[in-house]
């Protein structure tokens, strides 16, 4: 490996296919998930945008089993927006977040990186990627996995891990489990060395010549020596679990936001963290206005270069407005996205709602989330053409 100025990092953002993201749905039937607009921007756009961020980046890879021409042209838009070669690379069949990255290992590896960067895309953080890269390069080992304090009650919904407070290795890891290990959960977003592909192959070559399927229950084991094919290699139960502890994997905690982009209410919030984060990161795409020429804009909100704003409409917070949008006079909208070719007739109020595609929303409509609202449960989406 070359000097420090010679190394080369790529990026793998794993975006997954039409067989999962169910609880999506029905946001995700008219559009692939991945690019599903938060803050104005597809969802896969932000951890592209952090990768940037990464010094010496030679290549961002999105691995996932959508059609190539669903991705076709937001690949191309945005490698040449970011000057950075961004590439589809689609999966004949599942082979685990670990084993996908090694069925396109030649692929990754033809940069000759030092390092290389694993991120999902149903992940809303600000994604700290040359500071996990910084640490990970102290540490020393195979990877460093970031990592973040929950709450006791909703760990058990995610990877809880054990590190060691001084030195931040990974000492223990175990995926969603039944009884509390920790508050501290996996982000999923890694920095590895190469020497990743090497811990696959030797869960494959396991699998394979004894059908070694270490300490699982008896219903797992089951199900693995059932539906699991030799190359079908998970990344926390397969990888992190067994090698915690062995001086291979580290931690680096984030104090910032983070949350998991699994239903549409969690893509409302989130689209409201990103916009946050465009005070700091983004300023230019947020609007602003007092009433006067433009609409009012109450905290952060996105409005679409194409979209027509009514100068007596008050905007925000936490909106987002979609390309081609109407929005007419006196209208009040908060905590809400509007997706393309939406209309908003005169004096309409829209709050913890998402308004589907070419929707139209009638004169005094009212159109909110019942009760308190939840990020979770608690949102209204209307889908195409309907009329209040």
């Amino acid at each position: 490996m070359g000097s420090p100025d010679e190394e080369r990092v790529v990026a793998v953002i794993m975006v997954g296919g039409p067989t999962k993201g169910t609880r999506f749905r029905p946001l995700s039937l008219n559009i692939p998930k991945p690019l599903f607009p938060l803050a104005g921007q597809p969802m896969v756009h932000h951890p592209i945008s952090a990768c940037k961020r990464i010094p010496n980046l030679a290549q961002i890879y999105l691995v996932g089993f959508y059609e190539e021409r669903e991705f076709a042209l937001y690949v191309s838009s945005i490698s040449n927006e970011l000057k950075i070669p961004v590439r589809y690379l689609r999966e004949d069949k599942p082979h685990g977040s670990a084993g996908a990255l090694y069925n396109f290992r030649d692929l990754i590896m033809e940069d000759n990186p030092s390092h290389i960067f694993l991120l999902n895309c149903d992940v809303c953080c600000s994604f700290p990627l040359p500071e996990m890269l910084d640490a990970h390069k102290k540490y020393g080992g195979m990877g460093t996995i970031l990592v973040i304090r929950v709450s006791a009650e909703s760990a058990s919904e995610f990877g809880e891990l054990v590190a060691d407070p001084a030195s931040n290795e990974l000492l223990h890891y175990t995926e969603k489990p039944e009884t509390f290990v920790s508050d501290r959960i996996n982000c999923g977003v890694y920095v590895f060395t190469p020497e990743i592909f090497t811990a696959i192959q030797g869960v494959s070559f396991q699998r394979k010549d004894r059908e070694n399927l270490r300490r699982v229950s008896s219903f797992e084991a089951l199900q693995l020596a059932t539906n699991l094919p030799t190359d079908y290699v998970r990344l926390d139960q397969d990888i992190l679990s067994p090698l915690a502890g062995k001086k291979q994997f580290y931690i680096y905690e984030t104090m910032d936001f983070w949350e998991q982009i699994k239903t549409p209410g969690m893509s409302l919030k989130c689209s409201g963290l990103y916009l946050a984060q465009f005070r700091v990161t983004s300023p230019h795409l947020l609007a602003s206005g007092d009433g006067t020429k433009n609409a009012t804009i109450i905290g952060d909100v996105y409005v679409h270069p194409s979209a027509k704003v009514h100068p007596t409409a008050k905007i925000g917070p936490n909106v987002s407005i979609s390309a081609n949008a109407r929005v007419g006079a006196g209208v009040r909208l908060s905590r809400c996205i509007i997706l393309d070719g939406v209309e908003i007739m005169e004096n309409a109020v829209v709050t913890n709602a998402i308004v589907g595609w070419k929707s139209s929303i009638g004169r005094w409509s009212r159109v909110q989330a019942e009760g308190h609202y939840n990020a979770k449960l608690g949102i209204t989406i209307l889908g195409e053409a309907v009329g209040c």
